[in-house]
């Protein structure tokens, strides 16, 4: 069995130019804050959002960025479908574990699902029970 990559970001996706990525790790839950892109979607203009994954286990935030993937430095290039996209990768995926700066919050668990953002300059990936996005609240005057 291979791996199979499903697309998650139907209807939002990050800022392409700069995204300001950050991450925060609450417990086991982990935010992903990014600002959401106003051109190809319904948000405004610097909204930010914030991927909250649940019960994870490891992260990471790996320097391979849109150029590195099309030359083939990613070892999921190739594979994925597109650059610049959220997917959840699932079936067997021989690579996972590949990269050796994943940070580590808890043990091992069995069935976590493992998810992955490429932002402009920065992949993300996360592997966790399940995730969800958060809308931040626009600062109105």
């Amino acid at each position: 069995m291979t791996a199979d990559f499903i697309r998650l970001n139907l209807d939002w996706n990050a800022e392409p130019n700069d995204p300001g990525e950050r991450v925060e790790v609450d417990g086991a839950d982990l935010r992903l804050s990014f600002i959401l892109n106003p051109w190809e979607h319904d948000a405004a203009e610097g909204e930010r959002a914030d991927l909250v994954f649940t019960d994870c286990e490891k992260w990471r935030l790996g320097a391979t960025n849109d150029e590195g993937w099309h030359r083939g430095d990613c070892r999921y290039s190739g594979v994925a479908p597109t650059w610049g996209e959220f997917y959840e990768i699932v079936g067997h995926d021989a690579l996972r574990d590949a990269p050796n700066d994943w940070h580590q919050i808890r043990a091992a668990q069995p069935q976590l699902r493992h998810f992955l953002f490429y932002l402009r300059d920065h992949t993300f990936e996360c592997v966790a029970t399940g995730w969800r996005l958060v809308r931040q609240p626009s600062n109105v005057c």
